[in-house]
């Protein structure tokens, strides 16, 4: 057996040369053989259990996975129907897809009209043409009311007492006329009557100046008179008069009620009337200042609009001059009634 020794230097040298070739041949085809057997083993792993949740989007993997190049790759020829049962088929049906709200909002719709544009039909029904003309108030008119018609329960025996006013004219230019009074014992204590001609200044207000004729107590007398008249603010009726009468004298009419609706049918009426003279009238026993203030309350039901039966309590007190005068004559100044009567108008 010869060692290498014996061997010519070229003899060893071919020989190692050989030698290292066949090494580096088999070493190249036992990477390529590892190098399949990886990519089989990442084509057949199920990526649907796996958990990406710790992966990190920094940067790729290994190294190997930086250094691929897929640009050159064809992927419609490769088979994708090993790769599991989280890859998915080949023919995908998107309508049976649940996309979340964000995405539906997000899809485009096709415009809609939801009402439809009238037609010429349509506007023809809305709109008939009228038959009829309009048909206007007559330009005089005219009302009567008797805001009380009543019997009271005066101190010697029975009362009957009324107040009411009329008017007739347009809505601008009326002639007013307005009447109050008492009947007691079977014969008149008190009454009077006034004419007035009233403008209206204002929707919801009249100025009135005309005459007023007493024909008691005592002896008759007439006043020139001038006021206003009308509903103020929070639907107070109001009415207040000045009157002037012969020898200085004067004095002054204020009057106001409200109609609280109970219900529709049933309605309270609170009422108020001050008078004032500006000076002493012994002869009708009427003194300067405050002559008399009556508050009144009256309950009233509705039959009709134009009917109404009503219970109340008036209470009528006399001050200063006027007071004495009545303390002269025996009578009281400090008045309390219970009254029964009916408001009409027509």
């Amino acid at each position: 057996m010869k060692t290498l020794s014996n061997l010519p230097r070229s003899t060893l040298a071919l020989g190692l040369l050989l030698s290292g070739a066949a090494q580096a041949q088999s070493h190249d085809h036992r990477a390529h053989e590892a190098a399949a057997q990886t990519s089989q083993s990442a084509a057949a792993v199920d990526h649907s259990k796996m958990d990406h949740s710790d992966m990190s989007d920094s940067g790729p993997a290994t190294q190997a996975d930086a250094n691929m190049d897929h640009s050159g790759m064809d992927h419609s020829k490769m088979d994708h129907s090993n790769m599991g049962p989280s890859a998915p088929p080949a023919t995908v049906d998107h309508s049976k897809m649940v996309h979340p709200p964000e995405a539906q909002s997000q899809a485009p719709t096709a415009p809609r009209e939801p009402i439809p544009a009238p037609t010429q039909a349509d506007r023809a029904a809305a709109f008939p043409p009228l038959s009829h003309h309009m048909q206007h108030a007559s330009e005089l008119n005219h009302y009567v009311l008797f805001n009380r018609l009543e019997a009271v329960e005066a101190e010697h025996g029975g009362a009957q007492a009324w107040e009411g006013q009329a008017w007739i004219g347009n809505d601008t230019d009326r002639l007013w006329l307005r009447s109050e009074g008492e009947r007691e014992r079977g014969r008149t204590e008190s009454a009077d009557l006034e004419a007035l001609y009233g403008r209206a200044i204002s929707p919801w207000w009249d100025l009135v100046v005309g005459a007023k004729h007493d024909f008691r107590p005592r002896r008759s007398q007439t006043w020139a008179a001038i006021g206003v008249q009308g509903m103020s603010p929070y639907k107070f009726e109001v009415a207040a008069t000045a009157y002037v009468g012969p020898s200085g004298r004067s004095a002054l009419n204020f009057e106001a009620e409200y109609e609280l609706l109970l219900t529709n049918r049933l309605i309270l009426q609170p009422l108020i009337e001050v008078e004032v003279s500006g000076k002493q009238d012994p002869r009708r026993g009427v003194g300067s200042g405050l002559s008399t203030l009556e508050a009144g309350l009256r309950l009233r039901y509705e039959i009709t609009r134009r009917f109404a039966p009503y219970l109340g309590i008036s209470r009528e007190r006399a001050f200063g001059g006027t007071a004495d005068y009545r303390r002269d004559e025996g009578e009281g100044i400090d008045d309390t009634r219970w009254v029964a009567g009916v408001r009409v108008w027509f």
